[in-house]
């Protein structure tokens, strides 16, 4: 995924859009941004650009599991900030944060493109996944969506699903991945490196203790991968990349937290502490994270960790 536009602009809803040129909107979850997801908002960017309109996607937060079935709400794959970034890398021009409230899940199937014609006068052409549903109870089909588009004098293109080895991408298909350590699947249906982000805290120096600093992040996602060991890229805030391993869990052997915590060792000196802004993209899996009996055998295997490592993310 190469940028094209490096700033998309983003609003929060509909109600914020202003444009007079048309708009080619992609419409989902899109939790993940997977290969699937591309497939549809690549369509939409394709479009824009050939017929000089504005391309766009419209995104929903929370997950609506969240507002109809709390207590087993959908723990997504990334947050907000990561999904921009990888949207941004696809080249969209807008993107629209529409908040799920009740108004919003209220809206019955018939009145929903209604919904966003008035709201978006420019709507062109909806872009969205051969099994897209939308409306009240999820009554609304593309077959809906279609009828009611030619009503309101937009088009509407689904797309396909894409598949890897006869099964369908997915977003569930991607979390149960990450779930058992399965990263390298994960990230071939993701279509890029799974990504964690975030700002370096002052640890407790055990890593510098056994001769492996680390740069900690506190880091919890909706989705947790396999507690674990990692080969990663890490890039700097001063935009140097760098291989290294991250270890992802409680730290059993040195700390046994209840919280999980990300620490990176860089496989090479940086320049980076307290406050640096990382991001981290995981690259193989290497081992799940166990308790050891001594310092001296944790040692002895981040040691092979970074050979590993080393062999694998730069080959």
């Amino acid at each position: 995924m190469s940028p094209v536009h490096s700033f998309p602009e983003i609003v929060d809803g509909l109600e914020a859009v202003e444009l007079d040129r048309p708009f080619h909107m992609a419409i989902g979850m899109f939790d993940g941004v997977h290969l699937g997801h591309q497939a549809v908002i690549e369509s939409a960017i394709h479009a824009a650009r050939g017929a000089g309109g504005v391309s766009g996607v419209l995104t929903f937060h929370p997950h609506p599991s969240r507002l109809i079935a709390p207590g087993r709400a959908t723990p997504l794959i990334q947050p907000r900030p990561v999904k921009e970034r990888v949207l941004r890398n696809l080249g969209v021009d807008l993107i629209v944060w529409q908040e799920f409230n009740r108004h919003v899940a209220n809206v019955a199937a018939q009145e929903f493109p209604s919904f966003l014609k008035r709201r978006v006068p420019a709507l062109h052409t909806v872009y969205v996944g051969e099994d897209f549903r939308f409306g009240k109870g999820r009554e609304g089909t593309v077959k809906t969506l279609i009828a009611e588009g030619n009503r309101l004098g937009f088009g509407v293109l689904s797309i396909e699903r894409v598949r890897l080895n006869g099964e369908p991408i997915s977003s569930s298909r991607i979390r149960s991945c990450l779930a058992d350590g399965r990263l390298e699947e994960a990230n071939t249906l993701l279509g890029y490196p799974y990504i964690a982000a975030g700002t370096v805290i002052e640890g407790r120096k055990v890593g510098r203790t056994l001769g492996f600093p680390t740069l900690n992040i506190p880091w919890s996602p909706e989705c947790l991968p396999a507690y674990g060991v990692y080969g990663v890229r890490v890039t700097l805030p001063d935009g140097n990349r760098v291989t290294g391993v991250a270890n992802f869990g409680v730290r059993p052997t040195v700390a046994d937290d209840s919280a999980p915590l990300l620490e990176v060792h860089c496989l090479r000196p940086v320049d980076a502490g307290s406050g640096a802004f990382l991001v981290v993209e995981w690259l193989c899996f290497l081992r799940h994270e166990r308790a050891f009996e001594s310092l001296d055998e944790l040692k002895a295997q981040i040691a092979r960790d970074m050979e590993r490592a080393k062999k694998m993310v730069d080959g």
